[in-house]
């Protein structure tokens, strides 16, 4: 399909979309009853769990801060009920007159005794009410369903077992999603952007698991509250703390420590009035004093190079109504000592606010953030300049959510200033020293609507992004679709069009790329752009550009078995790299003489276009106490730079993932877990020789026949080789003791890369030097939670 004609088909149908459901969600709303559920025990929201009136069809879901508003409700008395497995159910008897806006907090109590009673999945309704292509909403209890490696259940372990994604190590690793490099993916927490979520250990993310109270990751297809990404997304909400007492956790590994404490400020003890909560967190790596006497096998006793240093608090203010504001920090840092090849430090830290208004006189939601956030990297090598980066900057916003009956409209805008800054030294040894400023403005509105037999949801958007310092202004249209065949078989498929305004400082010469640097809007770039068909088209911007195209269907089969496949598309229809193909610079030439020179040879960024296509399977099961998920992806990426078409360095054309959980005992006290990965080998670039490099730009007198240069190495075809195969088994048992009513110790044993698999992990040119991913590591891990 003509890339022009996709364009406008996807936005004349994402307008005219847009202006039905206005027109048909416009009819007056009768009674409105809305309100949170929380869990009485902690006063912790309940996500995704039904509220509906019972002996009718009418109700609806909480979403993550635990909020739910059922609209078009006709006068008269009804019983609103909660249903939720392991909680008792709620029922409450109430009367509504027309136009009534009725406010209610509901509490779950935990059930004394496991009822056999039917109760409605809101996951399963969700299934048929969401379009939810290549979307996935990770909880806790989900993560902790993998194997504990290191003795820790984590976000980042968790985040490699999903569909489309590649992560291309346990040192030094970084997450590719469906095609796009980790810079176009956006991560959020609590609305903050977080610039770097992955420690150099590919174990470990920056984020507590016991914080995180939702996350969802969208890696392809996504609408349009989410923007200035052109790949995924992952959008992390934290949980308030505990409002009724105060609690906590302390957990030890040889990999590391944490601990978090979590309790009131202030209570509500009449179940109506308002709360302050607190949560803090702090987390903290040993591995490399401990790895010199537990694992001295891994590198002749020098330890593996990996600390880390992890701190989040939190202050949540509750109102009587329920609405509420976060206020939130955090300092996370990273050191790494790889012997004798590099050393890498990066810091981040972040502080910021978010809120949620339920007003009285009005059914919307209204929802908004304010943050700051920073990132800082360096690294130093051996015979190769200091590398250093830094990005930073403020983000604010404002959405408005309206309900009406299984339908809404959501809207916003957001503003943000970035400064980002980069020193690095390209391919001809020239230093590129540059410091932006960015400043962006965007709008966006998108709608849901379900057709009154419940068959056909849609979900079109708009996103209008305004990149005022290029300036460029990017109408960006966005389209979900689902169709129910049956209650147990739904197609669906998204469509859209994105960009971003920040680019990475990664070279697709490294065999592995341990440094990451930002740089938005970059200077010297080139002015006209050769397409793989031959036809030359200007360059007008310094965006990065995507469009996507996603489809598959869901099956739920023989009860509790679910089948998702999902193919896609994404045309990276221009990307900005650094230029290989560097040979001149204005430092050691006349500016005049480089009139007639190429702009390729020349400027220090080039722009790429590419693919990337993917299908991919999940299975799961879930019965009772055994849950299985297995994945199979199957992607083919490439990229032209105007010279060549190559694969980029995390091209893997297979992935399997396979999970197993059981829980065992009679109290399924007992908790064993299973891991295998399997990916086929990454591309690198050939080495085809060496040669002596002379740099006698400095002195043009200097006498070459003495003079002694630098090792200069010959690059075979870009990307051309291919890495061995990687495999991984993972396995762990956790046994949880009961200490007293508010307190229980789990112990857990594990083992990483259980059949010692040697994986490639890098690999030095000069020294042919091979260095393998983490070898046999078995560990044992206590936590307490009082």
């Amino acid at each position: 399909m003509n890339k022009m004609n996709f364009k406008k088909i996807i936005f004349r149908t994402a307008f005219s979309l847009l202006a039905f459901f206005i027109v048909a969600t416009a009819n007056a709303q009768d009674a409105n009853i809305r309100g949170f559920v929380y869990l009485k025990a902690t006063g912790e929201p309940v996500l995704f769990t039904n509220v509906y009136l019972q002996g009718t069809t009418i109700g609806a879901s909480t979403d993550v801060n635990g909020y739910y508003s059922i609209t078009q409700i006709h006068p008269g008395t009804y019983t609103l009920m909660v249903s939720s497995i392991g909680y008792d159910t709620l029922k409450e008897i109430i009367t509504v007159k027309a136009e009534d806006i009725i406010t209610r907090k509901l509490y779950l109590v935990k059930s004394a005794v496991a009822m056999k009673t039917f109760t409605v999945s809101a996951e399963q309704q969700k299934k048929q009410t969401d379009v939810l292509i290549s979307s996935f909403s990770i909880t806790p209890q989900e993560i902790k369903k993998l194997p504990s490696v290191g003795g820790e259940p984590d976000i980042a372990q968790y985040m490699q077992i999903l569909p489309g994604v590649n992560f291309t190590g346990d040192q030094g690793g970084q997450l590719y999603i469906a095609g796009g490099e980790p810079v176009d993916n956006e991560v959020l927490l609590d609305g903050m952007v977080v610039y770097n979520p992955f420690h150099s250990i590919g174990l470990f993310s920056v984020f507590d698991d016991d914080i995180i109270k939702n996350a969802d990751v969208h890696t392809a297809g996504f609408n349009a509250e989410y923007g200035d990404r052109i790949s995924s997304v992952m959008d992390i909400t934290t949980r308030d703390g505990n409002k009724q007492r105060v609690t906590g956790k302390v957990s030890a590994s040889p990999f590391g420590a944490k601990t978090m404490v979590e309790g009131p400020l202030k209570k509500d003890t009449t179940g109506t009035g308002s709360t302050i909560s607190f949560i803090v967190s702090a987390k903290t790596s040993y591995l490399q004093q401990t790895s010199k006497i537990l694992y001295p096998y891994v590198d002749s006793g020098n330890g593996l190079p990996f600390n880390f240093t992890d701190l989040y608090g939190k202050v949540s203010f509750n109102g009587a109504n329920g609405s509420k504001l976060n206020v939130f920090g955090f300092n996370y840092t990273d050191q790494v000592k790889y012997q004798a090849i590099s050393n890498l430090n990066w810091t981040q830290t972040g502080v910021g606010s978010n809120f949620v208004v339920i007003p009285s006189s009005s059914s919307v939601l209204i929802e908004g953030n304010f943050d700051y956030s920073s990132y800082k990297i360096g690294m130093t090598e051996p015979d190769i300049s200091p590398r250093s980066s830094g990005v930073n900057g403020f983000n604010m916003g404002l959405a408005f959510t309206y309900f009406m009956g299984k339908n809404e409209i959501k809207y916003g805008i957001n503003i943000s200033g970035t400064k980002t800054s980069l020193d690095i030294f390209n391919s001809v040894n020239r230093e590129i020293n540059q410091t932006n400023n960015s400043t962006e403005l965007d709008g966006y509105l998108k709608t849901k609507l379900i057709s009154k037999n419940g068959k056909l949801v849609v979900e079109p958007g708009i996103r209008l992004q305004y990149y005022a310092s290029l300036p460029d202004f990017s109408p960006e249209p966005r389209l979900g679709v689902k169709y129910n065949v049956t209650k147990n078989f739904r197609l669906k498929a998204a469509a859209g069009i994105y960009t971003q305004n920040l680019i990475s400082s990664t070279s697709q010469l490294d065999v592995v790329d341990l440094f990451y640097g930002f740089l938005s809007s970059p200077q010297q770039l080139q002015s006209q752009f050769t397409q793989q068909n031959g036809t030359v088209t200007n360059v007008t911007n310094n965006l990065q550009k995507a469009d996507h195209i996603v489809f598959g269907f869901e099956y739920d089969f023989l009860k509790h078995f679910s089948l998702n496949v999902e193919a896609y598309e994404k045309f990276f229809n221009q990307l900005l790299e650094l230029n290989p193909y560097q040979i001149y610079t204005s430092d050691n030439v006349n500016p005049q003489s480089l009139v007639n020179v190429p702009d390729v040879l020349k400027q220090d960024f080039l722009v790429e276009s590419g693919t990337a296509k993917g299908l991919d399977f999940l299975l799961k099961y879930e019965y009772k106490h055994v849950y299985v998920w297995a994945v199979y992806s199957l992607g083919y990426v490439t990229r032209w730079d105007g010279q060549i078409s190559y694969p980029p360095n995390f091209d893997r054309r297979n992935n399997v993932n396979l999970v197993v959980s059981y829980d065992f005992g009679k109290d399924l006290d007992w908790t064993v877990g299973a891991r295998w990965n399997y990916g086929s080998g990454f591309p690198f670039t050939q080495t085809q020789g060496f040669y002596e490099n002379l740099n006698l730009q400095n002195n043009i007198n200097a006498n070459y026949t003495t003079a002694n240069g630098n090792l200069g190495v010959l690059y075979g075809t870009q990307n051309q080789g291919r890495l061995p195969d990687y495999s991984r088994l993972d396995l762990s048992i956790k046994k949880k003791i009961v200490l007293t009513e508010n307190s229980t110790l789990e112990v857990g044993a594990g083992v990483t890369n259980a059949y010692d698999r040697q994986n490639i992990f890098y690999f030095d040119r000069i020294t042919y030097q091979r260095v393998n991913q983490l070898p046999i590591m078995p560990t044992v891990n206590v936590d307490w939670t009082f």
